[in-house]
């Protein structure tokens, strides 16, 4: 049986997933080690719509040579803090879910520990306000984080929103200007190997068969390769979130872009507004079994923060993931592999995620079940963890006033979130792990937002004198928002990126 190294491989779809998997390979694996192709039709339109990120992407950036300036204005992009949520734990609420942390620990302890016992003394102080991040969005301010932890200006970190019909092809610009080949046409059949059920190549509507070593499925929810060819199955997590339908619209944009992602709940979902620099892009996410399209579309059309710009998109999709990321020779990048609702913005890091596994064990034969085993553990942790900080947003919350919101109170959740839950519910404890994405100070935000406070603080937090607490408490919201007020505008950060950089 041979055991060739991989020497090509082929990506099959574009879009966001096909164009960073073509930078990233392009970039990242020795010069010569595989020739790199990637498949597209011009037939098949992108599903995105406007797309928020997490910090991550300045990681993948970096790895991948992109230059953050040309970036942003190569896709109208602006700055993302966090995100606002309003109306989630109850009509009228709302809470920011930033990047970075909330105060300092005060005498070695948890800040949001201290908070709670501020708290319990009758300062309904909102934990926000301990943030640079929450602080910096609320006053529309950016500048890049400072690199001296020290500084408040430390404490924060940021995203983009950016335009994904302009994404793509400008990783595409660089994809090919590294030796990535293109080539246009439609798949049309799959042809497997008849002893170890590989992928020996794809067909193109035209008659073209391409062969390769690897296979990267980047056809969307279609997943031609990794799910109809390989017969990869579906683990399907609707019963934990009902969102199954989105309807997408852009819009004017009405003023200067603000520097977060906004998600509003509505009856039967929730609505998005992704400021870009030219426009506004606006989203409703639903659940098909309380809410038809018609009035799907019309909640949305009603709640447009600007003018409408397009005829509103439909689209359909199921929460889950493929039982196995990469099966065979192939592996399932993007809407292929799997689909959780961009409630976190989480859609980009899954497939930036795949993307650096998949170069960190990069197989050595198209056999290789080694790396495949790892590959896959290590994507159904970040799929798992995921969607256990999504479904918390549903869980998590007083609202009763839907039949939608009725079963999201009384569903069960996986038994992962409800230890978390149980844990930060009864004394403020985040437990923590290693592998996959949210840190504690994300778990925190959210469950405070959504009203999870805790039954009782650390008891820890008693060897504190209680004045000496209000006065630190105090003069850190001083600090932080003097430090805020120093900053540009979010507006006057976004027209420096016509000038030269310094």
């Amino acid at each position: 049986m041979s055991q060739s190294p991989i020497r090509s491989v082929a990506i099959v779809g574009g879009g966001t997933a096909g164009w960073m998997a073509a930078v990233a390979l392009s970039h990242l694996l020795p010069k010569n080690a595989a020739r790199i192709r990637l498949i597209e039709s011009e037939e098949i339109g992108i599903v995105g719509v406007g797309e928020a990120t997490v910090p991550h992407i300045r990681n993948f950036n970096a790895t991948v040579g992109i230059d953050e300036r040309d970036f942003m204005r190569e896709t109208l992009a602006t700055i993302k803090l966090g995100i606002e949520f309003r109306n989630w734990n109850k009509i009228g609420d709302g809470y920011f879910h930033p990047f970075g942390y909330f105060g300092r620990p005060i005498g070695g302890l948890a800040f949001h520990q201290c908070w709670r016992r501020l708290r319990e003394g009758g300062d309904q102080t909102d934990i926000g306000a301990y943030s640079v991040g929450v602080t910096a969005a609320r006053k529309r301010k950016f500048a890049p984080p400072v690199s001296d932890p020290e500084s408040a200006l430390s404490s924060y970190s940021y995203a983009f929103q950016f335009d994904a019909n302009l994404y793509a092809p400008y990783l595409r610009r660089l994809a090919e200007g590294r030796g990535v080949l293109r080539t246009e046409g439609k798949v049309v059949s799959v042809e497997l190997g008849g002893e170890d059920g590989n992928i020996q190549s794809v067909t193109l509507a035209d008659g073209q068969r391409v062969e390769a070593d690897f296979f990267i499925d980047c056809t969307g929810f279609a997943s031609l390769l990794l799910g109809k060819a390989l017969k990869t199955g579906y683990e399907d997590w609707s019963r934990w979130l009902i969102c199954d339908r989105a309807v997408a619209v852009p819009s004017v944009l009405e003023g200067d872009p603000f520097p977060f992602t906004r998600v509003i709940a509505r009856g039967h979902g929730w609505q998005w507004q992704i400021p870009l620099q030219h426009r506004m892009g606006n989203g409703h996410v639903y659940s098909s079994q309380f809410l038809g399209a018609e009035q799907a579309a019309n909640v949305l059309l009603d709640n447009l923060p600007g003018k409408q710009l397009a005829e509103p998109r439909q689209f359909r999709f199921t929460a889950g993931r493929r039982a196995q990321s990469w099966a065979k020779n192939c592996i399932g990048v993007g809407l292929a592999g799997g689909f959780l609702e961009p409630l976190e913005s989480t859609s980009i890091y899954l497939i930036q995620i795949a993307v650096t596994h998949f170069v960190e064990l990069f197989p050595t034969h198209a056999r290789d079940s080694i790396n495949r085993a790892e590959f896959n553990r290590r994507m159904e942790i970040e799929y798992e963890r995921i969607r256990d900080f999504l479904i918390l947003h549903y869980k998590a919350t007083s609202r009763a006033d839907s039949e939608f919101w009725r079963y999201c109170q009384a569903m069960e959740v996986p038994d992962s979130l409800a230890y978390k839950m149980e844990q930060f519910t009864k004394r403020g404890y985040v437990v923590p792990y290693r592998e996959g994405m949210f840190y504690p100070p994300s778990w925190i935000a959210v469950c405070l937002g959504q009203g999870l406070i805790p039954e009782r603080y650390d008891p820890q937090i008693d060897r504190l004198d209680g004045k000496k607490l209000t006065e630190t408490a105090s003069a850190l919201r001083g600090l932080i928002d003097r430090a805020v007020d120093s900053l540009p505008s979010h507006a006057d950060f976004l027209a420096s990126l016509a000038a030269p950089a310094a």
